[in-house]
């Protein structure tokens, strides 16, 4: 999701590597849950997400539209993300604890939070955002550490990747007219890193973003 902000309205001012330390460690939440609710159709899921979700949970990508996530339009182009319950306004793995059930596959958005990324020159770097999460007195932690993710490079090279060729694609759609040929990059997109399954993720995704690359000539 492309956002055009004023860093120094929403940030400490600093830019962050993963190595660095940052004062976004809310201490295990604690039940807070406020960055679980109302939080519309912003928690915008890429591949690795809906792989962790499809591995984690035993069901299809199909099987998570039925009920936990559902397909919007995000700059151009067709994306899934967490459906808010109607009851709550809720995250729908959020449990009557006001904690996260998916905790150890939870998104990338998730992961990140209180953290944003920068994104400039190919690549990427964090910003923490001050006005976003109300827990006070956070305890400063390494970026990597709170990603609680695997192999950070690796993650970091597949996060900027896809954010990129997203970007080249909506860039794409924009300049279009034709809602037949829109929907065929759409239904690729989605077909190409969402429905198809896959074992090892990053290997698979790799091979599926060069083939996409040869098929729309970039």
């Amino acid at each position: 999701m492309l956002r055009n902000v004023d860093l120094s309205e929403i940030s400490d001012g600093k830019l962050y590597d993963a190595n660095d330390m940052v004062k976004a460690d809310c201490k295990g939440c604690e039940g807070c849950s406020a960055c679980c609710r109302g939080m519309g159709k912003s928690i915008v899921l890429d591949p690795l997400d809906v792989h962790r979700l499809t591995t984690g949970l035993g069901v299809p990508f199909e099987a998570l539209l039925s009920q936990h996530i559902e397909l919007n339009v995000v700059d151009g182009l067709i994306l899934p993300n967490l459906k808010m319950t109607e009851s709550a306004d809720a995250c729908p793995f959020l449990n009557g604890q006001g904690r996260c059930s998916i905790h150890a596959y939870r998104p990338g958005i998730c992961r990140l939070f209180p953290l944003g990324r920068f994104y400039e020159n190919d690549s990427f770097r964090y910003f923490l955002q001050v006005h976003e999460c109300p827990k006070p007195s956070k305890a400063k932690i390494k970026v990597y550490k709170w990603l609680d993710t695997d192999d950070i490079r690796t993650y970091e090279q597949f996060i900027s990747d896809w954010h990129y060729f997203l970007k080249a694609l909506q860039e794409r759609i924009a300049g279009m007219e034709d809602q037949t040929q829109i929907r065929s990059i759409c239904m690729y997109v989605l077909q190409q890193f969402y429905l198809a399954p896959c074992e090892d993720f990053y290997e698979a995704f790799h091979g599926r973003l060069d083939e996409a690359k040869r098929y729309f000539e970039m």
